[in-house]
């Protein structure tokens, strides 16, 4: 946000962040005022931090003003402590404010649940096309991420696999034809029943998603064909897959048409084409 809109944080607000490293806050709240980031509110470390949760960030939330709550947990990484970083813009507020998470990231460190071990062997075994399909959740007590099955899977499958009360984080072998050749694209969806699901669980699972991303990817060089979110199974057809794999690509030929040159000077005319299960008690 700093970089790209010119609000900058307060000479208090960057000294606050240096007195949170040293573990003793649990909250900030940091509010725009006359263009600048400010201090709205913090709060010390009372008990563990999902006991803490409810009590200081639900409170803060105000159904007019956008703010963005930066919560520390309780598990460290090396750079310290590991913070949780809300952006809260209600559908009721008379301003929208919009700010980058990533520049929060650069001063804070993000959310990141480690895999356990059986969620890892899944993705191994995804990467070497023995399964087709993983489902992974959060254990919000443990703070980590558990494998909750592999089940074999088709696309006409795909919408029961989505739970209806808890968020999810899918990865789908997508086989199918285009334009003449057969793929096998992995696609993840992440799939959260909107408001069904606690603030604490939207949150944390929108915080560890691109952290948990970056790891498929990076260590476990799994290319990622396509990344989706969804609120409902339903959404899950074949059409609507094949149309986020491969998007239609739509010319505008008005836009880009070629001038017309001198009346009388004009060359021969062209054509331009265009490119053509879930972890649920029962």
């Amino acid at each position: 946000m700093t970089h790209q809109t010119g609000i900058h944080a307060t000479t208090e607000l960057r000294d606050f962040f240096a007195k949170a490293r040293n573990g003793s806050v649990r909250l900030i709240k940091v509010i725009i005022e006359d263009e600048q980031l400010v201090l709205g509110a913090h709060k010390e470390l009372s008990r563990r931090w999902d006991m803490d949760y409810d009590a200081f960030v639900l409170p803060l939330l105000d159904e007019q003003q956008p703010c963005y709550v930066l919560y520390r947990l309780d598990s460290q990484n090396a750079q310290g402590y590991e913070w949780l970083f809300i952006s809260w813009s209600p559908d009721s507020s008379p301003v929208k404010t919009e700010i980058s998470v990533e520049s929060k990231h650069q001063t804070l460190q993000g959310l990141a649940f480690p895999l356990q071990l059986d969620a890892q062997q899944a993705i191994q075994a995804l990467k070497q096309k023995k399964i087709n399909y993983i489902q992974l959740k959060l254990d919000l007590e443990r703070e980590t991420i558990d494998l909750v099955h592999t089940s074999p899977t088709e696309i006409a499958d795909l919408p029961k696999r989505i739970p209806q009360d808890s968020a999810r984080y899918h990865f789908f072998l997508y086989k199918h034809s285009h334009e003449g050749d057969y793929l096998e694209s992995v696609v993840f969806i992440y799939s959260m029943p909107g408001y069904k699901c606690s603030i604490k669980e939207r949150m944390l699972y929108s915080s560890c998603k691109s952290r948990l991303l970056d790891t498929v990817e990076q260590e476990f060089c799994l290319e990622i064909a396509k990344k989706i979110e969804i609120d409902d199974g339903a959404e899950l057809t074949a059409e609507f897959l094949y149309e986020e794999v491969h998007p239609k690509q739509h010319a505008f030929k008005q836009a880009f048409a070629k001038p017309k040159g001198p009346v009388g000077k004009r060359g021969q005319k062209r054509l331009i084409k265009g490119p053509g299960e879930n972890g649920e008690e029962s």
